[in-house]
């Protein structure tokens, strides 16, 4: 198990050398992670990867590896809160959620809350008033409300509805690996329709007309003349939608990203989540700590840049339309406003969504970006690249 393991790390370009994979048996043979999948995990990703850029492939890896196997239970321990909370979740059928109301607005939702956290005393679980878990009031986590605020629930656990309109919770994103293998070159296809090519950078052609002028005008002394090769000279900004839904695209999302940064020599790329606000960010693991002002990139790169938004503009209307409607923090500007000002600075902008486009009727929020956006919005499909593509060189 633990060769093959090895091996496909350095089939996905991991550079793990067998050195270091020799220290990884030595520290098992010495209990330093015994029988525990946890420790394991961080033993090998400390021993094994000395790049941070590698270690989204290492999960990957890790993850198919090691799928299933589970650290051995003490039965005399007692059960992990995990596992009670877990059991106490609250399974509603249809009929049963179109009986649980909303309660009527984002400025009621606010204001009880507000109710609500000066009244509580303790923990609640269960019912449908009190901040709590696995029932269908509007502020807690393992429940289910068609219009909450979602409270209390560990980053990465699975489940939920996504019907939260915001998260008080600290969530951990990932960056988009740039270096993901495609399949097919078609997406590198249908974004070559976005190409204006200049010749600069390196030189690779001989020059022979211009070689034989240039030695003839040096008195017979050889000058070798080289022609430079052509790059694709247009200027691209991507804001990439991150966490949440968009795990759902995590795949067809890093296709586009990886074919793009081979395609494009003037790409700069964004992070952000669900709706544009006042800041983005270019790393996931930093972006509490750093993050870059909007109104800094309208200000740094010119209207000549091409502008490619991605993401499923599937979320709660209140994160476009208000001001503090973010999922996450409290925005001073709507969202609504922040995407306005990109469209207006930027003529050649477009937004490709990875959900089926005959589903974007059934969602509020699509067609709020859609209008932002002036309707262009386009399937992240070939042919939606394809026709993205004719867009922007309109």
């Amino acid at each position: 198990m633990f060769i093959s393991f090895f091996l496909e790390l350095r089939s996905a370009k991991v550079p793990a050398s067998l050195r270091e994979f020799l220290t990884l048996l030595e520290a098992m043979r010495a209990g330093v992670a015994r029988f525990d999948i946890e420790e394991f995990y961080f033993l090998a990703r400390t021993v094994l990867v000395k790049d941070e850029r590698h270690l989204d492939r290492f999960d990957r890896v890790f993850g198919h590896c090691f799928n299933g196997i589970e650290t051995p239970a003490d039965p005399l321990t007692e059960l992990p809160e995990e596992w009670l909370r877990k059991l106490a979740e609250r399974h509603l059928t249809e009929e049963e959620k179109t009986l649980v109301e909303a309660l009527g607005g984002w400025d009621k939702l606010m204001e009880t809350l507000r109710q609500r956290l000066a009244e509580q005393k303790g923990r609640h679980q269960g019912g449908n008033k009190w901040i709590g878990t696995a029932g269908t009031s509007p502020f807690g986590a393992h429940g289910y409300n068609p219009e909450g605020i979602r409270i209390g629930r560990k980053d990465g656990e699975p489940g939920g509805n996504r019907t939260a309109v915001k998260v008080w919770d600290k969530r951990e994103f990932r960056n988009l690996d740039d270096t993901v293998e495609l399949g097919t070159r078609n997406i590198k296809l249908a974004l070559r329709r976005l190409r204006r090519f200049a010749r600069e950078g390196a030189e690779l052609e001989l020059d022979l007309p211009g070689t034989i002028r240039s030695t003839a005008h040096n008195a017979g002394w050889l000058d070798l003349q080289m022609v430079p090769e052509r790059h694709n000279a247009v200027k691209l900004l991507l804001f990439l939608d991150v966490g949440g839904s968009m795990d759902d695209h995590i795949r067809i999302c890093e296709e586009l990203f990886s074919a793009a940064r081979g395609e494009f020599k003037h790409l700069v790329h964004f992070y952000f989540h669900n709706c544009l606000y006042d800041t983005v960010w270019k790393d996931s693991r930093r972006r509490h700590v750093e993050q870059t002002p909007v109104i800094e990139i309208l200000r740094t790169y010119d209207a000549a840049h091409k502008i490619v938004l991605v993401g499923d503009a599937s979320m709660s209307p209140y994160e476009i339309d208000r001001a503090g409607g973010s999922v996450e923090r409290w925005n001073e500007e709507s969202g609504a406003v922040w995407m306005q000002r990109l469209v207006e600075s930027y003529p050649k902008a477009i937004w490709l969504n990875p959900v089926p486009e005959k589903y974007w009727g059934g969602t509020t929020s699509i067609a709020m970006i859609r209008t932002l956006m002036e309707d262009r919005m386009f399937p992240l499909t070939l042919d939606g690249i394809d026709r993205a593509m004719r867009a922007l060189t309109r």
